[in-house]
């Protein structure tokens, strides 16, 4: 049985009694195990990162850059095994795991123009004689606490900016499938990186736990549920700590009756159900205004789902695969169980979904829900699985109205040709991140993802110059120099001023 151990120092190492099995969703087999570690294999990788990160933060920015600029090489040459194993552990289909990898090397390239962001400001002449400057430092240690739906991306999102700016960094991965974080550990290891700067901690709630209580780690960032987010947000703050969570998200896409349609359909059946639907930036809920368009929505959607090909993940023709745990999609399958029990209508059901020769697998086929209601707790609540909800509207106000009110706020779109419209609905929704006919808006990597409300915890958001500002502190210096002459200001018991 293939062992996952942590990432401590040069090396792998082993740590804690514990161990959690990990499956491949495809065959529902379990195929490794990772080693659960306790504060005392923490404390470990603290120590070394405490040793290690001084002279890393002393190092020109420039020479940090080019380490990342060899990593992103690397990464680049492993980027099909590191898809195929992201898809064995995850189920996402390998093109899909391929992306997951490639939009964490996005982050990566932005952190390679580190040597630029951290030039800090500078005004000369602030005051008579005096100059004042600012200069952005690193924190220190950074802990990385990541999701099991994005194994590859959210690790690069987090550390990549972390370790440019001059910080240590710790990865605590999703026992589910901790493998790609180790092997991406390992390759910053291999372009140079010294030990101790970048290392990965397996572990459950225990490790979650001394992360946020370890008094030598000074910032935190976390993506998971809402739940346990603010718990994040508010343990880690409680104990000093900078924290950054991003929570679940029940994303709409607002469709205007003059959308191009089939661009709508296309564009929803990748969203809603690609990676099986679990992505905080999917898009579980269509808003069609006006029946008309409902109607037309609904009856284009129904050959597009049955056209979906749900297959194992290293099947190249495969839209989507499993789910990660068998208890995932009980959780998901309870789910479409309350909408129906609500009074939503169950016009695709896929529950039940098997696949010749792997019936095992965790399956699940695409469900499609209509005249779903705002009251609904199934509406209320992210499913996080391959099931789409259609909530009608009347006007452009009511849809307006719906994702600005739900509790989660972390991206939305609209599907429209008209400008005025979509304008409109980008300045006045009360969402973090909005599409205009770009049914998923994550932000590229020079800009920032976070979402509002329960949605992100925190006040900044995920790479970009928001991640620079999160891994750092900024020092402001006023500075004079006196002339020699022995003539200084008389009112020295006064606060100085600059006029």
């Amino acid at each position: 049985m293939r062992i996952v151990e942590h990432l401590i120092g040069g090396g792998r190492v082993s740590g804690g009694t514990r161990k959690k099995d990990i499956f491949n969703p495809s065959t529902g087999e379990v195929q490794a195990q990772v080693e659960l570690g306790t504060p005392a294999d923490l404390d470990r990788a603290v120590e070394l990162a405490k040793a290690a990160q001084p002279a890393w933060a002393a190092t020109n920015p420039q020479k940090r850059a080019r380490i990342m600029f060899e990593y992103k090489r690397l990464v680049e040459s492993r980027m099909d095994e590191l898809a195929e194993l992201l898809s064995s552990e995850h189920g996402k289909v390998v093109a899909d795991a391929r992306g997951d990898v490639q939009r964490g090397l996005d982050v990566i390239e932005f952190a390679c123009g580190i040597p630029h962001v951290l030039k800090g400001e500078y005004t000369q002449g602030a005051g008579p004689g005096i100059d004042v400057y600012s200069m952005r430092q690193p924190l220190g240690i950074g802990a990385g606490i990541t999701p099991f739906n994005f194994p590859a991306m959210i690790p690069m999102w987090m550390f990549g900016v972390s370790v440019a700016v001059g910080n240590a960094m710790i990865i605590k991965p999703s026992e589910r499938d901790p493998s790609v974080p180790m092997r991406l550990a390992e390759l910053f290891l291999e372009a140079g990186a010294p030990e101790g700067i970048l290392q990965v901690v397996n572990g459950d709630k225990e490790m979650v736990d001394a992360i946020l209580d370890h008094p030598d780690i000074s910032g935190v960032s976390f993506v998971g549920s809402s739940d346990i987010a603010h718990y994040v947000y508010k343990r880690g703050v409680e104990n000093g700590k900078r924290v950054q969570a991003m929570g679940g998200a029940k994303n709409h896409g607002i469709v205007l009756p003059d959308a191009d349609l089939d661009q709508v359909v296309n564009d929803l059946s990748g969203a809603a159900f690609g990676s099986a639907g679990e992505r905080c930036m999917a898009l579980p809920v269509v808003v069609p205004v006006g029946e008309q368009t409902a109607n037309e929505l609904r009856e284009a959607m129904l050959p597009a789902i049955e056209k979906l090909r749900v297959g194992v993940s290293n099947d190249p023709d495969a839209d989507y695969g499993p789910v990660v745990t068998a208890e995932h999609r009980t959780r998901v399958e309870n789910w479409i169980k309350t909408g129906v029990d609500e009074g939503a209508e169950l016009v695709v059901d896929g529950r039940g979904f098997s696949m010749q020769g792997h019936e095992k697998g965790f399956f699940m086929g695409p469900s499609l829900f209509d005249h779903v209601k705002p009251e609904m707790q199934s509406y209320k609540e992210e499913i996080f699985g391959p099931v789409l909800q259609i909530v009608r509207a009347e006007s452009f106000e009511e849809a307006l109205a719906l994702p600005s009110k739900h509790q989660y706020g972390n991206g939305v779109a609209i599907f429209t040709r008209n400008g005025h419209a979509a304008r409109e609905f980008a300045q006045r929704v009360d969402v973090g991140m909005v599409g205009i006919n770009v049914p998923i808006p994550v932000p590229v990597a020079y800009h920032s993802f976070g979402g509002w409300k329960r949605s992100a915890f925190g006040d900044h958001g995920q790479h970009g110059m928001e991640g620079v500002r999160f891994w750092t502190k900024l020092k402001t210096v006023t500075q004079r120099w006196p002339d020699g002459s022995g003539v200084g200001d008389e009112n020295v018991f006064v606060i100085p001023t600059m006029g």
